[in-house]
């Protein structure tokens, strides 16, 4: 599958070495970078930083800033409106991310230049993305839909990259990502000492 405009999709390359993206939603500026500096250690290479609210931008602006120094890549999610587009492009994310399909949102992102990852939960929702143009989709909430749904997906849609989030860690992403999911998404797991080596395993195959 390529995107509109014949060009291959970026998730591609930026999920080559790793299955793993971290979400660091609602955290300070400092707070929001030092995690990042922790995924980046554990092989964790590409980071949404959600910007559901105005002062979540600087958190983004920060995250930015930081992955710029070390070859990373920041996103930002809860990108719901053309006008959150413009605040994510503004702060240098290089890709959108929404937790649904909304034409009107992938056609801001589009022309920001600005590659777009929208939210599914149901079959209608796959074809209406790739319809679209939509070249990867983000399963949500992926706890919900449960290891099943992922694994059903494969038949009406071989090959579809998947990012499984909503609800995933350390513990459970092996699973998803046997069931069918390319990549999972973690938030709250980096907070957690327990998790690291764990996912630093998952990142290294």
């Amino acid at each position: 599958m390529t995107a509109a405009g014949g060009s291959p999709p970026a998730f591609d390359a930026w999920f080559a070495r790793t299955p793993v993206m971290a979400i660091l939603r609602g955290y300070d500026p400092a707070r929001t970078v030092a995690l990042c500096e922790r995924a980046w250690s554990v092989g964790i290479d590409v980071v949404e930083v959600p910007i559901q609210s105005p002062d979540a931008v600087a958190s983004l602006r920060a995250a930015v800033a930081a992955a710029a120094g070390a070859g990373r890549v920041v996103g930002a999610g809860t990108v719901t409106s053309a006008e959150r587009v413009r605040r994510a492009a503004d702060a240098g994310a290089v890709f959108t991310v929404a937790p649904g399909f909304d034409p009107a949102v992938t056609a801001a992102s589009r022309a920001a230049g600005l590659p777009h990852l929208a939210g599914v939960a149901t079959p209608s929702d796959v074809q209406a993305a790739l319809a679209d143009g939509q070249t990867w989709v983000k399963a949500f909430p992926a706890s919900v839909l449960g290891t099943g749904w992922f694994a059903a997906m494969r038949g009406p849609f071989p090959g579809l990259p998947l990012v499984a989030t909503g609800g995933m860690d350390a513990y459970n992403a092996r699973d998803y990502l046997a069931a069918g999911a390319r990549v999972v998404a973690v938030g709250s797991a980096l907070d957690d000492p327990r998790q690291l080596d764990l996912l630093a395993e998952l990142t290294a195959g």
